[in-house]
């Protein structure tokens, strides 16, 4: 994963890495196969727009930041994401790891860090990126409420995003919804996940719902799972009940004498 820090000329910086990945245009396709979303989340796989991602408390940013990253990685189709990073969310709830993207089926070597001091430069981090073609998708993460995050802020980035056709996903944390041109506004927050075979840890689980969708249309929820393997997000597989004991555990029954 490389980082990109915010001082000195932490634009100047993206600059060239961003050059870098024009030269990498060839790095990846559109995957086929599963399909990208299903259910509540098709909204989202509208691609050269803007989506509003909003934790639903402080402790849900961190899922927040990975159900973000899920979609950037459908959305980017193989191609690198440009990831700017609030410095206060890192503060609050801990930087990214790069192990633990690889956890998602994420390559690091994909993903390219911006760590900015402030939201303005988060902003300027988000539209350089947007400009670039070789980049597939952006995740803005950004924390608290703030000026800068307002609707002429959220029209340009709208408009960046539709003349390029690359996709944004602005996630904020410990702040409220707010009016903006995004195309869709959701609210995340952790689910649990469901033991796998052997006592495996599950996959990450994600509660969603769809606050809001620019030309209206019906608001829904949704629990997801996110496939590290397939790449994909997924649903919940339902569980049929009470399992059947196995023929150890049952108790002997008692014999029958012959008459």
């Amino acid at each position: 994963m490389r980082n990109i820090c915010s001082s000195p000329e932490p634009l100047t910086a993206l600059k060239a890495r961003l050059a870098v990945l024009e030269r990498r245009k060839d790095v990846g396709r559109c995957e086929v196969g599963e399909a990208v979303v299903d259910g509540v989340l098709v909204e989202a796989a509208t691609t050269g727009v803007v989506h509003d991602l909003y934790a639903e408390t402080a402790a849900d940013g961190v899922a927040l930041g990975a159900f973000g990253l899920g979609l950037a990685v459908r959305a980017a189709c193989g191609r690198p994401i440009v990831w700017g990073y609030h410095e206060a969310v890192g503060q609050e709830l801990g930087r990214p790891y790069g192990p633990g993207l690889g956890e998602m089926g994420l390559s690091p070597r994909d993903v390219l860090l911006v760590r900015a001091r402030d939201i303005q430069t988060l902003l300027a981090v988000g539209e350089e990126a947007l400009r670039t073609p070789a980049v597939g998708a952006v995740v803005l993460s950004a924390w608290g409420e703030a000026k800068a995050l307002n609707l002429t802020a959220s029209r340009r980035l709208a408009l960046a995003a539709e003349a390029s056709g690359r996709t944004m996903f602005l996630a904020r944390i410990a702040a409220m919804p707010a009016p903006s041109a995004a195309q869709t506004r959701w609210s995340v927050r952790a689910a649990a996940s469901r033991p796998m075979e052997g006592g495996a840890p599950g996959r990450p689980a994600f509660s969603i719902a769809l606050l809001r969708r620019r030309g209206g249309g019906a608001l829904r929820s949704e629990i997801v799972e996110w496939d590290c393997e397939q790449r994909s997000f997924r649903k919940p597989e339902t569980l049929s009940g009470d399992l059947v004991s196995l023929a150890a555990q049952r108790p002997v029954a008692p014999s029958r004498r012959a008459a």
